[in-house]
């Protein structure tokens, strides 16, 4: 007895000290596997697009087909992930990537079972076998699974391993991920899910094939039912909760992936092919209510017919919606080609910034008559749309109106390479062919720019003359500082008022938005810009092949679309900026003298008895010195002369024919300017000077005037 008692105790002792060595050998593997970790490699997911709030415009699939979109835990439904931790591995938090008591009862299960009931298999372990090409479930494969997990745990805290996982996870085809699969199958991000959602997306995985809901859904509401089950039993829900999660239906289709702002997308990553992550200006509801309007609008135009969408914050420039056609894939409307920034003739809708030069000059205002009687500029005769005349109208209702002779006398007046200079200086170059000049049919669309550009001009106008953008990325530097002069902010606001006086198309109520439309040479192009005190939305329909339309006008085919956006997008328009302290309003008759009537003479004057400045000539260059000004000579004029610097009233001096005076003036600062010299009847002239700091070379006002 005692025999037996002293063996037992030594097979006892000698277990024992088996044991002691056993974990002992095992701990100093376990140590030295994770002082030799290797660095763990970056993991390559979709490319992703989102919105200015960070919200999910479109992703892109890897080279290979897959949809794995990268996931933070922060982002995932917290109850998703305390379901998958309960279910898969409940100690995840308190192991070293390999959990001995779920292997030990692995193998008892096997060992009474006869089969494998579970793998034993670690959050961490699963990842470590997805990180890496599938082996087969053997011993040797399990145990290199191990052995990576250990690693893994070395160089990764626990939360960067659940990350993997919420990436990695197999759901069935090309879907990896809980952001991918959420969206296949519920059509939304996984941050708010229900408990029987949450319960589908722990028990894919361990299946991902064979219990495919879009396949199979009779095996997935099985599995599901067994999650639900266990972690019932188990009191992590309440029984009335999971017997409601139990009968809730099972997606039975897969959805596509999102794709707002589709064209916009491909460009960011166009433009930037190396980054991961994209985050551009779209304001993912706004683009989503165009989208929707345009693809209802498409349905009652023609057959390939398109229209495109662009609109921009005033303040900022920045793009909060671009849409083009209403589905990427339509190729009988040219759905993969971007229309917002094809380049096409945009007709009426240049004519605003003509009158605005004309305000900002000081040789018209909104309350100037004009006369609207043919007219001939050598071979050139412009006639309006309707091939009738107004007579003698206000400013501000010929540009209402869209009338086409005054908008090109007042062009004559300004310079057609002026208005040119003037646009391509604040970002906005207009295209002609090549070697040709700006001539007075600029003014009527005899030039190029895309619906973008466009936009942004208007934004301009909105913003008090100061245009900012257009711009796409909010993942770059904003440049330029508060923006480029398009027009003195006097000019703008005038401008403003004038077009939100256009009358509004059929059914419409006026006075919501200023805006103007536009309608290119052979109906091919249909236009409508408008903006209110926030936003600026500029409309194009045609035919992406440029093919005419019969009939298609911009206030016909454009502008209801444009009131239909902005009734869409805000209840309410939001107010116009206030009347500058330099605006004159008044009706014609408390005019001064020269702006009641503009025509009578234009530009130079012909007149002998008209004034002129001798100098400084135009388009000199002339250097800038502190406190000392500049000298302004004339001669000529009918009684007395006003002298203008960029529209705003600087002095007067007195003229008449044989006589000649200098007015000293201080330029404000250095850039451009215009000098305009009007005397009692009228008469005017003009010059445009560059004013240059003391280091700036003379020779930089070519490229600037040019546009470039």
């Amino acid at each position: 007895m005692s025999a037996a008692r002293t063996a037992l105790a030594r097979g006892a002792g000698i277990a024992l000290l088996g044991g002691l060595l056993l974990a002992g050998g095992t701990y100093a593997w376990v140590v030295g596997v994770r002082a030799a970790a290797p660095p763990v490699p970056a993991l390559a997911t979709s490319v992703e697009v989102v919105d200015r709030e960070g919200r999910l415009l479109r992703p892109f699939a890897l080279p290979d087909g897959r949809w794995r979109l990268a996931a933070d835990p922060a982002e995932v439904d917290r109850r998703y992930l305390d379901m998958l931790v309960a279910y898969e591995d409940r100690r995840f938090y308190l192991h070293v990537g390999v959990d001995p008591l779920a292997l030990l009862r692995a193998a008892g299960q096997m060992l009474l079972g006869g089969r494998i009931v579970s793998g034993g298999s670690t959050l961490t372990m699963q990842v470590a076998r997805l990180m890496e090409p599938r082996e087969g479930r053997s011993l040797a494969a399990k145990l290199r699974q191990m052995r990576r997990a250990i690693e893994l745990e070395a160089r990764l805290s626990k939360r960067e391993i659940l990350t993997l996982y919420l990436a990695l996870a197999p759901f069935g085809g090309n879907i990896e991920g809980v952001r991918a699969a959420s969206l296949a199958y519920f059509g939304k991000e996984p941050r708010r899910l229900t408990l029987a959602e949450a319960a589908l997306l722990v028990a894919l995985p361990q299946a991902p094939e064979s219990r495919r809901p879009d396949r199979n859904p009779a095996a997935a509401e099985r599995a599901r039912a067994q999650v639900l089950a266990r972690l019932g039993v188990e009191g992590f829900y309440d029984t009335p909760e999971v017997a409601f999660a139990q009968r809730a239906p099972i997606p039975t289709r897969r959805l596509a992936m999102p794709m707002l702002a589709a064209h916009a997308a491909q460009t960011a990553r166009t433009e930037r092919p190396s980054l991961l992550w994209h985050q551009i200006t779209i304001d993912a509801p706004a683009q989503t209510r165009l989208e929707e309007l345009a693809r209802e609008r498409l349905r009652t135009l023609g057959p390939h017919v398109s229209l495109a969408f662009v609109m921009l914050d005033n303040a900022s420039g920045e793009v909060l919606a671009r849409v083009s056609g209403g589905d990427p894939l339509d190729a009988g409307r040219a759905g993969a080609v971007d229309l917002t920034r094809a380049i096409r003739s945009p007709g009426s809708t240049l004519k605003p910034f003509i009158y605005g030069l004309a305000f900002e000059d000081g040789i018209a205002h909104p309350d100037t008559l004009i006369e609207d009687r043919p007219v001939r500029f050598g071979a050139y005769r412009p006639r309006n749309f309707d091939r009738d005349y107004q007579g003698t109208v206000p400013v501000r209702q010929a540009l209402q109106l869209s009338l086409n002779v005054p908008a090109v006398v007042l062009l004559q007046a300004v310079g057609p390479q002026r208005l040119a200079s003037r646009l391509g200086s604040a970002g906005f170059g207009l295209h002609l062919p090549p070697g040709e000049v700006p001539g007075l049919a600029v003014g009527l669309g005899g030039v190029g720019m895309n619906l973008e550009a466009l936009a942004g001009l208007y934004a301009g106008v909105a913003n008090g003359g100061l245009a900012n953008g257009p711009r796409s990325r909010l993942d770059e530097e904003v440049t330029g500082g508060e923006g480029w002069r398009l027009l003195s902010e006097v000019a703008a606001w005038y401008l403003a008022q004038a077009m939100i006086g256009t009358p509004a198309p059929k059914n419409e109520r006026a006075g919501r938005i200023a805006f103007k439309t536009g309608t290119s040479y052979g109906y091919r192009d249909a236009w409508a810009v408008g903006f209110d005190g926030r936003r600026t939305i500029a409309v194009w329909v045609g035919r992406p092949d440029g093919q005419p339309v019969p009939g298609m006008i911009g206030r016909e085919a454009a502008a209801p679309i444009l009131f239909e956006a902005f009734a869409r997008l805000v209840t309410r328009p939001a107010p116009l900026k206030p009347a500058p302290r330099e605006a004159i309003e008044a009706r014609n008759a408390q005019l001064p003298p020269p702006l009641r009537h503009f025509g009578r003479s234009v530009g130079r004057s012909s007149r002998a008895e008209g004034p002129r400045i001798a100098f400084p000539p135009d388009g000199a260059s002339l250097e800038r010195v502190a406190d000392e000004p500049l000298p302004l000579k004339v001669s000529g004029g009918v009684g007395g002369l006003t002298v203008l610097v960029d529209g705003i009233p600087y002095g007067r001096v007195a003229g008449g024919a044989g006589t000649a005076a200098t007015l000293f003036w201080q330029p404000a600062g250095t850039g451009f300017v215009r000098l305009t010299v009007i005397d009692a009847v009228g008469n005017s002239d003009s010059v445009v000077l560059r004013i240059r700091g003391p280091q700036e070379p003379s020779g930089a006002a070519a490229s600037v005037l040019s546009g470039r």
